[in-house]
């Protein structure tokens, strides 16, 4: 093994170290309550879109999980979140999602069909957690202890691994949309309210899976 070899092996071994602190740092609200059994994060995805529904996922990690590079959703790239929604789906001791749709969420308004996602998420698990960690929320409704935790999906690796379950589950479902209802670009933008899809409204008007009481100032 030549000096470059040996250069390139040594580096990668301090990337893995230091991937492995910040993954402990993370863990630091397991350990804390790590006293209860089945530890549940939970986090959504698609609270602001004009378009589609609100996802949240619940995700039980085995207390030796190690899913390297786990992190808030927002801060991974599209690739990076479907590598890490597969090991997560490998290696989680339970997963629940929850999804309320546009009509719903224009019926009860977003924060409460939020938390309806939530709660579908926590019975979708299949197991019974013992605490939830959310993130930054206590979802009324729910007979378990809850912590909410601001930033959570950056601080909790079980909230992260809900982000991610809750982001991929809602894109993955606005690229079916794309299909089903061409010209409004559900693929790229994820229903959100770039200038494009706003344009498109314009042009087009609403489609079944637009939240009206999101877009009355476009149509």
């Amino acid at each position: 093994m030549n000096k470059r070899e040996e250069e390139k092996i040594r580096r990668q071994q301090e990337k893995l170290s230091k991937e492995r602190e910040r993954l402990k740092a993370m863990r630091a609200y397991e350990e804390e309550y790590g006293m209860y059994g089945n530890i549940c994060g939970i986090d959504e995805a698609g609270r602001g879109p004009f378009a589609g529904p609100v996802v949240a996922g619940a995700v039980i990690l085995p207390k030796d999980a190690e899913i390297l590079y786990l992190n808030d959703s927002k801060k991974l790239s599209e690739k990076k979140r479907e590598q890490l929604y597969e090991e997560i789906m490998e290696k989680a001791a339970a997963v629940g999602v929850g999804i309320v749709g546009p009509e719903r969420i224009d019926e009860i308004n977003i924060l409460q069909a939020t938390y309806e996602a939530m709660r579908t998420a926590v019975s979708n698990l299949g197991i019974e957690p013992e605490i939830l960690l959310n993130d930054a929320v206590t979802i009324p409704g729910i007979d378990i202890r809850q912590v909410p935790i601001v930033k959570g999906d950056a601080k909790s690796v079980s909230v992260a691994a809900a982000s991610i379950v809750a982001k991929v589950t809602r894109d993955r479902i606005m690229v079916r949309y794309e299909e089903e209802f061409p010209g409004y670009g559900f693929a790229s933008h994820k229903g959100y309210g770039t200038a494009a899809h706003r344009e498109s409204i314009k042009k087009m008007g609403a489609c079944p899976i637009h939240r009206r009481t999101f877009i009355k100032n476009y149509i």
